[in-house]
């Protein structure tokens, strides 16, 4: 009998927008750190689409067998749908799959909610207002998948009310939700980025909490949970190849 012959995984080119804050690449590298010790027999590689090294075409041209390129995305907007695909294009791969953006996961609201935890809101407090906010898109698709996030953070809670807010485009804004959220009977607001890790927006977003007194929690981060989205996200794309 023949000996079985081993097949490697492909890689797993996990893929960020790249900041020019040096928190964002930071928390890129923590992710992949995490995703390597879920899964040490993977090839996990880093990559960027601007801003910071390495580039994703520079990452792909460089490795010698397949690859799925895995976004570190939340929304599927014009970075998943344009940037990534034409660096993919671009680097001359041949044997590269794009994975689907992390999205609304469960396990990513899971996240939210220790995040707001560990800013001290109770699901039973009555008085509190939850500020879910996101970056915003030019796709209302994306939007709409952020606003279910805020509906579903509240959903189990006796909280006053939870919406969205979007940092950059489009309605509603941090002004308006916030004031929705008093208009509803909140008494006291939290603010929670929708947001894998730190940076220039989310700054942003806390000067503005800061100027009306609304608390605020921590992105999503480099957690656990995250990297086993990716890694679902990946596995999937794998397994959408398999035939039996």
């Amino acid at each position: 009998m023949r000996p079985a012959r081993l097949v490697r995984s492909p890689a797993l080119v996990l893929t960020a927008h790249g900041s020019a804050d040096p928190r964002s690449a930071t928390v890129t590298h923590a992710v992949a750190g995490r995703i390597r010790r879920l899964r040490p027999d993977l090839d996990v590689r880093v990559a960027f689409c601007e801003q910071n090294a390495p580039n994703l075409t520079e990452v792909l041209a460089g490795l010698d067998g397949p690859a799925v390129v895995t976004p570190l995305l939340l929304a599927d907007a014009y970075h998943a749908r344009v940037d990534i695909p034409a660096l993919i294009a671009a680097s001359g791969a041949a044997d590269v799959r794009q994975a689907p953006v992390l999205g609304a996961d469960p396990a990513l609201l899971a996240v939210l909610r220790q995040r707001l935890t560990d800013a001290g809101v109770s699901r039973h407090d009555a008085e509190v207002g939850v500020i879910v906010a996101a970056v915003g898109s030019s796709h209302p698709r994306a939007n709409a998948q952020t606003a279910l996030i805020a509906q579903a953070a509240g959903s189990g809670t006796r909280w006053a009310a939870s919406t969205v807010a979007f940092a950059t485009r489009p309605d509603p804004s941090l002004a308006q939700a916030a004031a929705r959220l008093r208009a509803a009977g909140a008494r006291r607001l939290v603010m929670v980025p929708w947001f894998l890790a730190p940076g220039r927006i989310t700054d942003r977003v806390a000067e503005f909490a800061d100027a009306h007194r609304i608390a605020m929690a921590e992105p999503l981060g480099a957690h656990n949970l995250v990297a086993a989205t990716v890694l679902d996200r990946y596995e999937v794309t794998v397994g959408a190849d398999v035939t039996v």
